[in-house]
């Protein structure tokens, strides 16, 4: 008798699952709320660059260039696209440094990111070849005058670099999308400062650094939280470890891009102009937008990292850092959209 209940009780054990410190059973429906979520922020993603000049325009005097919004569109697609790659691979490099690191990995955005950024690097060539007009038809596309311009040059540039990112992203050396990604990086520095503005150089500079550390940044968070939800690193130690490398990286990426932010605010804007273009001005007030949203993301990161200190569950810094994703995209959209503002005066 003593002998039968002890294997049952055995038996039972060994059917239940087991349950390891820090795992929590699933919630039903949970896959299908984040796939909610993600369609939402998708949505929003994609009406801040569509009718964000039409909103920023408004009583400022100002007019918008020809088919602002889609332009808009294209550049957040392109922006996005530039920074999931990025951002992977600096997931990757700072998960090699973690002791005891499983070799598991999510499956790799980047051959999807490098498809839509092409898309998206092809429709800004296409309005190039215009006269940075939206082309009625193909027949107003001037494929051949891309090569005669200095930004024709470049969006052809970004085009190649796209495909060539989503070639070597298949291949078997991903790594070496870190090429083809850093001239993206630099046709956009030099394309956002044209040489007939004030000491191009210096702006190029500045925004070759803002837009690599946010880059890495707004990139790299999302590829950590796929990272922590697969089960080898949900099960053991190094997924905290590796949430935690990256919160200290981030910090100092924030540091860069806010100091880059605010010194090519100033070149644009001089000081005594400063508060009276955040408002009165379609450049300023998205400018504002985007400040108020970064430092939302920073006090996100900080209850993140305060979070990962003192719970019994380091991964429950999960649910800031969530947050800090969303907010984060739609960083990413507003940057887009004032790419397609008109750029302050310099009073």
């Amino acid at each position: 008798m003593s002998l039968t209940r002890r294997t049952a009780e055995a038996t039972g054990a060994a059917d239940e699952p087991e349950r390891r410190p820090g795992r929590r059973p699933g919630r039903p429906g949970g896959g299908t709320g984040r796939a909610v979520v993600m369609l939402v922020l998708v949505a929003v993603g994609g009406l801040v660059p569509l009718f964000g000049p039409r909103v920023a325009l408004d009583g400022t005097g100002e007019a918008a260039a020809p088919g602002a919004g889609g332009i808009a569109l294209l550049r957040a697609v392109l922006l996005a696209a530039l920074c999931v790659p990025a951002g992977e691979l600096f997931v990757v490099w700072l998960a090699r440094r973690v002791p005891g690191a499983p070799r598991e990995a999510p499956r790799s955005w980047a051959p999807w990111a490098a498809g839509a950024g092409f898309v998206a690097a092809l429709g800004l060539a296409s309005v190039v070849a215009t006269g940075n007009l939206v082309p009625d038809s193909p027949a107003d596309i001037d494929v051949g005058g891309l090569y005669e311009t200095r930004d024709g040059r470049l969006a052809l540039l970004e085009i190649n670099a796209f495909a060539a990112a989503g070639l070597l992203a298949l291949s078997r050396r991903p790594a070496a999308q870190a090429l083809p990604l850093a001239a993206i990086v630099v046709a956009e520095a030099l394309r956002a400062h044209p040489t007939t503005e004030y000491s191009p150089l210096v702006g190029t500079g500045l925004t070759l650094v803002h837009l690599t550390c946010a880059a890495l940044w707004a990139g790299g968070l999302p590829h950590v939280l796929r990272t922590l939800c697969t089960r080898a690193w949900r099960s053991t130690e190094a997924g905290a470890a590796l949430l935690g490398r990256y919160a200290r990286v981030a910090a100092v990426l924030l540091a860069a891009v806010t100091a880059t932010g605010v010194w090519s605010t100033l070149r644009r804007m001089p000081p005594g102009t400063v508060l009276d273009q955040l408002t009165e001005t379609a450049y300023g007030r998205a400018l504002l937008a985007k400040v108020l949203l970064v430092v939302a993301v920073a006090a996100l990161a900080l209850w993140a990292r305060l979070r990962l200190r003192r719970a019994t569950d380091p991964l429950d810094a999960c649910a800031p850092a969530r947050a800090e994703v969303a907010v984060l995209g739609v960083v990413v959209a507003v940057s887009a959209l004032l790419t397609a503002l008109p750029v302050p005066i310099r009073w």
